[in-house]
């Protein structure tokens, strides 16, 4: 299961309330109040993890809870603190509080080991020590810990790649990045083979290497959420450059120019600033029929824009492509 988008509740500790107590010793008379203070409460704490790839775990556990602070105790012995609750997640999470969409994000963790703290425990109360004076030699009062905070928010993954693979389903995508990297991605004959993203490592002469998104296949209208299209743009919004695969041989009866036009305006239309970022194309099934003269077509129509010829099933073209991805970045 990958899941990349999820409501959780959270809630940090409560502070433990203070003691009341008074000193019983041997020899000491009217020994005092000795209530101790209760102890912190633990906080909900978010930390990035590169280990960690999707919000699965948290889809078995949307309730999180830190514990309680222990309660004061006499002898002015403070409460035990709660420990601080943990939850790792993945690099890229995007926490929105949930009670009033869309907002600002409280926090984005785009760093690896990044920490937040989503909710802060209560602290402890007082213990009766503290209100003894001069007129109250005998004080009963004491206060109850703080509550800790706590809410509704909404975690979003967006996926962290230096390039991102653009196109639609079944334009060889999932093949390509199984030639260039050492990731997996499931591979069929039929449409939306890929159901979330997938990252694949590509290295480069010189001990170089970068990270390549495996996107799902977007469609037209994407843009307004159809085909599960906010799922998947989201994912591109990370990534440094934006590489189109297109299939020039038009296998799918499409035409290559205008799934590049389809593309590209789905794109600007979820986020106009994602069409400022550099961009090239790679024709993809040059090995199939009619491909050469597609190319030419689309040379024609972006003259400026760089393409890259490959045939990512028989691995041709594929060196020409890294040289060109390594430029990029």
């Amino acid at each position: 299961m990958f899941v990349d988008r999820i409501k959780v509740f959270a809630q940090a500790g409560s502070g433990g309330r203070g003691a009341v107590s008074f000193r019983r010793e041997k020899f000491v008379p009217k020994g005092g109040p000795d209530g101790g203070d209760g102890g912190r409460g633990g906080d909900v704490i978010l930390r990035a993890d590169s280990h960690v790839d999707n919000l699965t775990g948290l889809f078995y556990e949307p309730i999180i809870k830190a514990k309680n602070g222990g309660h004061g105790m006499g002898k002015k012995m403070y409460g035990r603190a709660a420990p601080n609750k943990l939850l790792r997640v993945p690099i890229g999470t995007v926490v929105y509080p949930a009670d009033n969409e869309p907002s600002e994000p409280i926090v984005d963790l785009a760093k690896d080991e990044q920490e937040f703290v989503l909710c802060k425990g209560g602290a402890g109360g007082k213990g009766n020590v503290h209100f003894k004076s001069s007129r109250n030699r005998a004080p009963r009062q004491y206060t109850e810990g703080e509550e800790g905070e706590q809410g509704h928010f909404l975690f979003e993954l967006r996926t962290i790649a230096d390039a991102g693979l653009v196109g639609y389903p079944n334009a060889g995508k999932s093949t390509l990045l199984r030639k260039i990297s050492a990731a997996r991605p499931k591979v069929a004959p039929y449409p939306f083979t890929t159901l979330h993203p997938i990252v694949g490592v590509v290295a480069f002469d010189e001990y170089r290497r970068a990270t390549v998104a495996d996107i799902p296949g977007l469609i037209e209208g994407a843009h307004k959420n159809i085909g599960l299209g906010h799922d998947f743009l989201r994912h591109i919004t990370r990534c440094r450059v934006l590489i189109f695969v297109v299939d020039v041989a038009g296998s799918e009866e499409r035409s290559p120019v205008e799934d590049i036009q389809t593309l590209r305006k789905e794109i600007d239309l979820y986020d106009a600033t994602l069409t400022k970022r550099p961009w090239f194309i790679v024709a993809n099934k040059m090995d199939l029929p009619n491909a050469d003269e597609n190319l030419s077509i689309l040379r024609k129509r972006f003259p400026k824009i760089d393409i890259v010829p490959i045939s990512a099933a028989k691995g041709e073209g594929i060196d020409e492509l890294k040289k060109k991805l390594a430029e990029s970045l």
